[in-house]
Order: structure tokens, then C-alpha cells, then sequence
């Protein structure tokens, strides 16, 4: 443990590697490879540096499922860094932070109020628990056709009508950088006693950025899963968990991490945490406000190209869209007649530029801490030349951007239930008995218990046809669907309303 005080300077956890490896320690424990020595091919592959800090628990690095050196030092200067009381450094990606701020706070059989438009992460984790959800309809943009956040009445009135919930789960921002109005929603839950937890994958950056919206920690949420490796720098997989202690136990979180997260800590991940906690804790509002300035000039010039549209805060209308994250670049296609994911596939295969995703309007691409001017000169000049070379008469509005779902059973349920084999195209009223979603996203067109309705199928189908990655199903062909042996429902599409208590059609 440090004797002197820690400053944002310091970083603990690569510090202590460096010592390690100037000691030219001889290994006889894991991992294998013994420092890329085992491995010629992969040594020269990732360099010797890398396979020499690539090692296993000891005294002098601690341990990530009880840590009382350096670890718990640099979980403190990150804790500071995000201003909350305690932070947990994660390696199995936000999915394990999601799970474990879920398993945290719920038990089986409790309520947790959420966005229907959630990543994945969290509906696996009320199958793990056995908790049943509330879910609040997102608005959707009229023109763009993009999932909104949630509104305030919609909210207030799910809390409202399920004052036995144990948390609200918000997202902060959505993928499209899209916030809801935190504060009035922090305010009533806390009234009814529910802890309020929000996924901020995508959120890294608004710690950071005082021209961005506020994060959600800041606004007295109680617990955040952050994306550190998404917008922050580290490295793949790597995340944080923040949690402020006055309603939720910060030991107790830590004992439930420890339930799935792994007991070999990849040092690489946590080094890459404390790295690049150090560089944004030290230099993240000038880094960010770079980023904003990237990202607003390139909005810019991709709305003088006929027929895209880059939107940005003038979406804002104080309610299902509070605040815009002005880093994300969401551009609209359907004025040049191509499906988002259709620009999104020319990007990559003729451009040789990756956006993080397309849907069928528009494509999203990522501005962080690593871009510069000429990728973006680079991404400009690329879709105005898509738009000369492919573009076509507009098309409308796709109607299935945004599927509401009708819940007949909790996500436990459905996915534990005896379950029969029918083909996707043919189980139009059948009752879901897995996931099925575009990725990414990752947020579910079905999730167990979810009836198929015509709407959610023919997006299924559509997406399939556009070329979107769909995953979630068995069946890795998508031609097949496990349903719930006893569906038995109609096959007529149920109206769907803001709210849908779990277990119950709307």
C-alpha cells in the first residue's frame, strides 16, 4: 500500500509492472506462455513488451478479487477521477458491470423500471436473477426514426404504478447520444426508496466534458456501468462500475462481482484502466472538447452533401430527447435511398472505413479520444461520393425502427420453458423463447417472452434482407426460432402502450 498520498499523476497498477518486469522475475506459474516464450508466433505478433506484463496475481501486483495494493489504489484515484465513492475495475466488459449493478440491487421475483431499448447485458441479467421487468416505450424521431429516451410523465408514471420496484434502470446516453431528464427520475425513485442505475457504455466522455451532459453519478444516480475501452482509451473489454454508497453497499457490490468475474484479471486490461484514467483525469476536458469540435465540424460538412444528415442538438426537446451527446456522429440516409446499413457496408468494403454500426436509416460512427482531422476528411469525402455514385430516390421512413414489445412472461421464465422449433418466417403470434437482435446494437427486436408480432417479425426479416448482422437465435442460419411449446395466442398484433408491467399483454 502507498505511504505517500496518491495524485492523478500516479498510476498505480502500471507502476507496479514496470517494477515487476525490470526484476526479470523467472515464472513458474500461468500463464503458459511464460512471457511469449512458449508462443514465438504470438510474441511477434503482439511484441515482447506486451507478453511480459501478461501475467498472473502475486503479492507485489495484488488481486483484482481482493485487492489491498495497487489495485484498490488505482480504484481509488479512479473513483476520484469520476467523482463517486468507490470504483471497480472490470475486465469482462460492461455486460459484467451491467449484471453486477443488477444482481446488486434485485433479487427473484423484483421489479426493475427500464427502457425497453436496453443493450442485451441487462435483460440477460434478469434471467440470471429472475427478476421481471417494467418496461417504458422510448419516443421514436418522427423524421429520422431513431429510438429517443424515455419521457418524464412516462416514467414518473411507471414508478408511480409500481411503487414495489427496486430500481430504474436508465440509459446515458442511448447509442444515437440521446439523454433522458435525469434528475426529476433520480428524484422519484429515490422517494420510493429504488435504487437508480445507469448504463453509461457510451458515456464515458460526459465525466469529462463540460459541454456535454451531465453524467449520470453526478446527478446522484447510485450506480453507473462505464465503457472505459468504447470513448476513455483502454483497452477492449476493459470497464469500470462506479457506485455511490449512501443506498447501495459498495462491499456488498464487490461480492457480487466476484460471483461471475474472473479470478485471472488480464493485467493488460487493468493497466490500460489505470492508463487511461490518468490520461483523461489529467487531460479529458481538453481531449473532449477536441472531440466535440471533430465531431461538430464533420456534422457540418456532411449536411452540405446533398441527401445525408448529420443531426445533432437541434433534436432537443427538454423531454424524450433532454440532451444530445454532440461526439456521436449519426448520419441519416434515407434521402439517398440507401439503408443505413447499406452505407455502412460500402464504408468498410470500398472506403476501407468502419463505422460502429448502420440500421436501416442511418449509420453512427464513433469520434473519441484517438481520431484526428484527416480521418475525418477522409469519412466526409467517402459518403459524398456514396451519395453521388449510389444514391437513389428517397425512401421512406422505415417503420420498424422501433418494435414495442408485447410481454406475456418474464425473460427467466420464457427461457427456462419447454420450447418447440417452428421456422422464423412462419412464427408470426408464437411466444419468443430467445433473443433475436441486430449487432450492434445489441438491443433485443425480441427477447424471451415477448410475443412475434407481425411488426417485430417483418423487422426481423428486413433486417436479415438489408445484410444487418442478426444474432441472439440457436439457430446461427436465422432460418429458425425456438418459441414456447404452449404459446398458443393469436397471431393478431396486440395495441402496445407506454408502460408494460411483466406478465401481462398491454
Amino acid at each position: 500500500m502507498s505511504e505517500t498520498p496518491l495524485s492523478q499523476e500516479n498510476a498505480p497498477i502500471y507502476e507496479a509492472l514496470s517494477r515487476y518486469k525490470s526484476m526479470r522475475i523467472v515464472p513458474f506459474d500461468v500463464p503458459g506462455h511464460k512471457q511469449g516464450r512458449g508462443s514465438p508466433q504470438l510474441r511477434e505478433f503482439l511484441g515482447e513488451k506486451c507478453l511480459s506484463i501478461d501475467v498472473n496475481s502475486m503479492k507485489p501486483l495484488d488481486n483484482l478479487c481482493h485487492p489491498i495494493s495497487v489495485i484498490k489504489e488505482a480504484e481509488e484515484l479512479a473513483a476520484a477521477a469520476f467523482g463517486c465513492d468507490r470504483a471497480f475495475f472490470m475486465v469482462g466488459g460492461t455486460t459484467s458491470s451491467v449484471q453486477a449493478m443488477l444482481m446488486s440491487c434485485l433479487k427473484e421475483g423484483d421489479k426493475v423500471i427500464m427502457p425497453r431499448n436496453v443493450h442485451r447485458s441487462a435483460i440477460n441479467s434478469l434471467i440470471i436473477i429472475g427478476a421481471d421487468p417494467v418496461y417504458v416505450n422510448p419516443g421514436i424521431h418522427p423524421e429520422l426514426g431513431v429510438t429517443l429516451g424515455m419521457t418524464t410523465a412516462d416514467i414518473l408514471r411507471a414508478i408511480e404504478q409500481n411503487p414495489d420496484a427496486k430500481a430504474v434502470f436508465v440509459n446515458n446516453p442511448t447509442y444515437y447520444g440521446i439523454c433522458s431528464n435525469l434528475t426529476p427520475i433520480i428524484e422519484a425513485a429515490h422517494a420510493k426508496g429504488m435504487a437508480v442505475l445507469a448504463d453509461e457504455a457510451h458515456g464515458t466522455h460526459l465525466y469529462f466534458g463540460g459541454e456535454l451532459p451531465p453524467p449520470a453519478m453526478s446527478l446522484g444516480a447510485d450506480m453507473a456501468a462505464v465503457s472505459m475501452h468504447k470513448t476513455g482509451g483502454s483497452l477492449t473489454q476493459s470497464s469500470l462500475l462506479l457506485v455511490n454508497g449512501e443506498r447501495v453497499n459498495p462491499d456488498y457490490v464487490r461480492t457480487v462481482i466476484n460471483i461471475s468475474q474472473t479470478t485471472s484479471g488480464s493485467y493488460l486490461l487493468l493497466t490500460s484502466l489505470d492508463l487511461a484514467r490518468k490520461n483523461l483525469a489529467l487531460n479529458g476536458r481538453a481531449v473532449f472538447a477536441k472531440v466535440l469540435e471533430l465531431a461538430g465540424y464533420a456534422r457540418e460538412e456532411i449536411n452540405r452533401i446533398p441527401g445525408l444528415y448529420a443531426f445533432g442538438a437541434e433534436i432537443v426537446n427538454g423531454d424524450s430527447v433532454f440532451a444530445f451527446d454532440g461526439t456521436k456522429l449519426c448520419v441519416n440516409t434515407l434521402k439517398i435511398g440507401l439503408a443505413g446499413i447499406e452505407v455502412y457496408d460500402i464504408l468498410r468494403d470500398e472506403y476501407g472505413i468502419q463505422a460502429e454500426f448502420g440500421d436501416m436509416d442511418g449509420l453512427l460512427c464513433i469520434v473519441s479520444v484517438g481520431d484526428g482531422g484527416y480521418a475525418i476528411e477522409r469519412l466526409v469525402s467517402a459518403l459524398a461520393e456514396i451519395a453521388r455514385r449510389y444514391g437513389k430516390p428517397p425512401t421512406g421512413l422505415h417503420e420498424y425502427s422501433y418494435v414495442a414489445p408485447n410481454v406475456v412472461t418474464n425473460p427467466r421464465s420464457a427461457f427456462y420453458a419447454p420450447k418447440r422449433r417452428v421456422k422464423l418466417a412462419d412464427s408470426c403470434g408464437e411466444i419468443s423463447g430467445e433473443f433475436v437482435m441486430c449487432y450492434p446494437p445489441g438491443i433485443p427486436i425480441l427477447a424471451p417472452g415477448e410475443q412475434i408480432t407481425r411488426a417485430a417479425l417483418d423487422s426481423v426479416l428486413v433486417s436479415i434482407e438489408k445484410g444487418c448482422l442478426v444474432t441472439g437465435a440457436e439457430d446461427m442460419g436465422m432460418e429458425y426460432i425456438n418459441v414456447l411449446a404452449s404459446s398458443g395466442l393469436s397471431s393478431s398484433d396486440p395495441s402496445s402502450s407506454g408502460l408494460l408491467s411483466p406478465g401481462l399483454s398491454s
